[in-house]
């Protein structure tokens, strides 16, 4: 990518008729860590967002990704082009907290966001962005941004957004370059609660919306390492009565609520890092034998717990286009991903299965224990809008609570 580049989708020109063969002024910038700038068109808030820049291949389900705490401390580029053509509404967030609160900090599209398409939609893409204090910039060239990514890794970067057009292009420089990385961060503190909570909303109807669970045969503790709704909902509609505490719970303060299982959420950040308090509390849990469900950091927390060790990706995975299969079964799956660390499947216990694998880079997917109830996955199987073919896992995690149901059922 050239150091200095003007997006083909720019500000309007100046209709001034002297300057009208001036180039338009760029109205966002997005500046890499290694000094490249790239001109375009600001959207959503103004201001100036620093994180690690990513992209992500879906094709739908873009107020999901923005609303997703796992991306705390990052950059989302679109390679779809088309993103913000069906609008937003209040419905579709994954973010447990307040409307102003999201894990990314800037997003990177190629297209102009075109007015709402949609039914649903109760406002724009831009005006939700700023409601929600996200800086963005449209015509990027994605598609070459991508490639160095691929290329390069993931760089840190700063979205500027100035409506005027003023920016101080060295400053924004030393401010990318300045940036840390990702690794040895502990992002979960920006995105997890602050008290226990409970959860009752299950998964989304036509023509009734997020219906409220009923009947619920087990209690699950829900770790809130950044946890997402749909997560919740579809625990929810599994049966399960949810509990969400904070993730500087305590084991004791876990098992004070007598769960009969226990979710360790998705999250951002690296997770050795939050493994430094929330590993030994996911030990005294799996010593204790609680059937446990990990999943994206809660999978990696749970390697952790084991001995084994994570490793920071080159590129990561972001998108729902991720074949994995699962080993157990010999089925292919196509899953929603969205993390930048993985377990090192060669540092896993023996009494630790590999149980999914990556088929686009043979990364471990998923782990599950030989003698204790417990098992997590890398990716996202409550995935909204999709795909949903992992959705199964939910009704593993309820076997494993119903094993446990039986086993101490007197005879």
């Amino acid at each position: 990518m050239p150091q200095h580049q003007r997006s083909s989708g720019g500000a309007p020109a100046r209709e001034t008729n002297p300057s009208a063969w001036e180039e338009p002024r760029a109205t966002a910038l997005l500046v890499l860590a290694d000094g490249t700038v790239v001109e375009g068109t600001g959207i959503g808030a103004v201001g100036v967002a620093p994180g690690e820049v990513c992209f992500n291949t879906s094709m739908t389900g873009y107020q999901e990704i923005l609303t997703d705490p796992s991306y705390a401390g990052q950059i989302v580029t679109f390679t779809f082009p088309h993103i913000g053509n069906v609008g937003a509404n209040e419905e579709d967030t994954e973010t447990v907290e307040a409307e102003n609160a999201s894990g990314v900090k800037g997003v990177v599209l190629g297209a102009p966001i075109t007015e709402p398409a949609n039914w649903r939609a109760t406002r724009p893409l831009d005006a939700w962005l700023r409601v929600r204090g996200i800086v963005g910039i449209t015509g990027v060239d994605t598609r070459a941004l991508t490639a160095v990514i691929r290329e390069r890794g993931m760089p840190n970067a700063v979205v500027a957004h100035d409506p005027a057009g003023q920016f101080d292009i060295e400053a924004l420089k030393t401010q990318a370059a300045a940036l840390p990385t990702m690794e040895g961060l502990d992002l979960v503190p920006m995105v997890t609660r602050d008290a226990n909570g409970q959860w009752t909303e299950g998964v989304w109807e036509l023509g009734r919306g997020y219906r409220n669970s009923e009947g619920a045969r087990f209690h699950v503790v829900a770790i809130d390492f950044g946890v997402k709704r749909n997560i919740l909902r579809l625990l929810s509609d599994a049966g399960c009565r949810v509990t969400v505490v904070p993730a500087t719970a305590t084991a004791d303060e876990i098992l004070a609520l007598s769960p009969d299982g226990v979710f360790l959420s998705n999250g951002p950040g690296d997770p050795a890092a939050t493994g430094a308090y929330a590993v030994p509390v996911i030990r005294e849990l799996l010593d204790r034998k609680v059937p446990t469900f990990g999943i994206c950091l809660g999978h990696q927390l749970m390697g952790l717990a084991l001995g084994a060790k994570t490793l920071k990706m080159h590129q990561g995975h972001h998108g729902a286009n991720h074949p994995v299969r699962d080993n157990t079964t010999g089925k292919v799956e196509i899953v929603s991903m969205n993390h930048g660390f993985s377990v090192d499947p060669e540092t896993l216990p023996a009494n630790a299965t590999q149980t999914h694998v990556s088929l686009f880079d043979g990364t471990n997917c998923g782990i599950a224990l030989t003698d204790r109830p417990a098992f997590s996955v890398q990716y996202h199987p409550e995935a909204s809008p999709g795909p949903r073919d992992s959705h199964y896992l939910f009704g593993r995690f309820v076997a494993l609570m119903e094993g446990r149901e039986k086993a101490e059922t007197p005879r």
